[in-house]
């Protein structure tokens, strides 16, 4: 799976919020299915990245991606967009019209602000969302589609369906999966980070040096509410960068384009404002919890390893005398069916001694610790060695040469396997 420092860096996407990090964690893990999407988010805050993100890394990126824009449509022709429309089926339809849902067949369709659709769009969009069929305005054929559906809005959903303008069985047809888009005055620390990449880009732009901030005005802009989120800062950086003669700018002068006391303005309190705030959504809340217990098991394996290697030291027989407590402890890093005692011990120390280093990474590859274990220079290394030949030689005749059963009974993956195939001339 792609990474988020990976996706960051293609998309452009600045910021360290952990928020923003879920947000993105979910699209990539999404990606490879076909399940419908909903992007739930403030106008501005970059809800268009999610989709582009999804169609990427999905198996349709070879086919179209195309965003459609609900709200700006008008009302009486978003059929005919959307499904496309036979000729002579209302005035002016001169000819007959390809819809969008047709035209992209195989890629992945971005409905941004789906909330605005008519309700008779509703209708006929959930159709699609069940059975994959459509028929064009003025038609009575039916027609098939595959596409992957994502949309997006800045409306408060089950507000709309309470009033009677969104269809509830709707809703939860694209609500499959959720992903939160945070608003900016709650990513304070990532505010610095854009403002610099604005400015850098308008200086590029505009052929000229980037505009700084004083401190003082660097604070002023990560305590203001920001109502139109990374659009209003990027645009604020673009109208100081053109119409400011100094480079330098401080608190007093950005005040004149950000004043303190602004007008009230509508933020959207859509759908998971607390949520951003305390993390009080239920899911984002248990898998924040999930990533502390991983870090803390990591540290008790380590101070567990420590514990049992000064045991070792004064006591030779301490291994074998707690072969149940390291197999405890250790769980499947090991495979403790075939191996004697002293090499799980062995393998096991091995593998913490690598782990401690990496203490701070919390997605330890145990792949390139075996990698890094052929390389490693000790005078057990051989002995270690000879033995994981023996292991790879008696699982593979035992599974007579299949390699994924035999990459399964060692627990490890198939590519590693194969590796070390090759490394050894098996």
């Amino acid at each position: 799976m792609e990474s988020i420092h990976n996706v960051k860096q293609k998309f452009s996407i600045v910021g360290n919020d952990y928020a923003l990090h879920r947000a993105l964690e979910k699209a990539i893990q999404v990606a490879p299915t076909d399940i419908s999407v909903l992007v739930l988010g403030e106008s501005g805050v970059g809800k268009e990245f999610i989709p582009k993100i999804i169609h990427q890394f999905s198996c349709r990126k070879h086919h179209s991606y195309i965003a459609v824009n609900c709200g700006a449509i008008p009302e009486g022709t978003i059929d005919s967009e959307l499904f496309g429309h036979e000729k002579g089926s209302f005035t002016g339809a001169t000819s007959m019209r390809k819809g969008y849902f047709e035209v992209v067949n195989g890629g992945t369709i971005f409905l941004d602000e789906v909330g605005e659709l008519p309700l008779t769009t509703q209708v006929r969009l959930l159709r699609v969302l069940e059975t994959g069929e459509f028929m064009k305005v003025g038609s009575s054929e039916i027609q098939k589609t595959n596409i992957r559906i994502v949309a997006a809005t800045n409306l408060n959903m089950v507000e709309s369906i309470q009033k009677g303008k969104f269809r509830e069985d709707l809703y939860y047809r694209l609500n499959t999966v959720q992903i939160n888009v945070p608003p900016l005055r709650f990513r304070k620390n990532d505010i610095k980070l854009l403002f610099k990449k604005f400015s850098n880009d308008f200086a590029e732009k505009y052929h000229m040096p980037p505009v700084k901030l004083t401190e003082e005005a660097f604070k002023y802009l990560e305590n203001y509410p920001w109502p139109g989120n990374i659009r209003q800062l990027k645009n604020l950086t673009e109208q100081v960068s053109v119409v400011e003669k100094k480079r330098d700018i401080s608190i007093e002068k950005l005040k004149e384009y950000l004043p303190e006391n602004i007008p009230s303005l509508s933020i959207s309190s859509s759908n998971n404002e607390q949520f951003f705030h305390d993390f009080s959504n239920e899911r984002d809340f248990i898998y924040k919890v999930l990533f502390d217990m991983r870090k803390n098991l990591n540290n008790l394996k380590n101070l567990t390893f420590q514990l049992i290697k000064s045991q070792n030291n004064a006591n030779n027989n301490f291994l074998e005398e707690n072969q149940q407590l390291m197999e405890k402890v250790f769980g499947n890093m090991i495979n403790t069916s075939n191996n004697p005692v002293k090499s799980i011990m062995e393998d096991s120390i091995f593998r913490l001694e690598h782990s401690s280093k990496s203490s701070e990474n919390d997605d330890l590859d145990y792949e390139e610790i075996e990698e890094d274990a052929t390389n490693k220079k000790e005078p057990n290394t051989f002995s270690l060695q000879k033995k994981e030949i023996e292991f790879i030689q008696k699982a593979l005749k035992k599974n007579n040469g299949k390699r994924r059963k035999t990459a399964r009974e060692l627990g490890i993956s198939e590519r590693t396997l194969y590796r070390k195939i090759k490394q050894y001339g098996l």
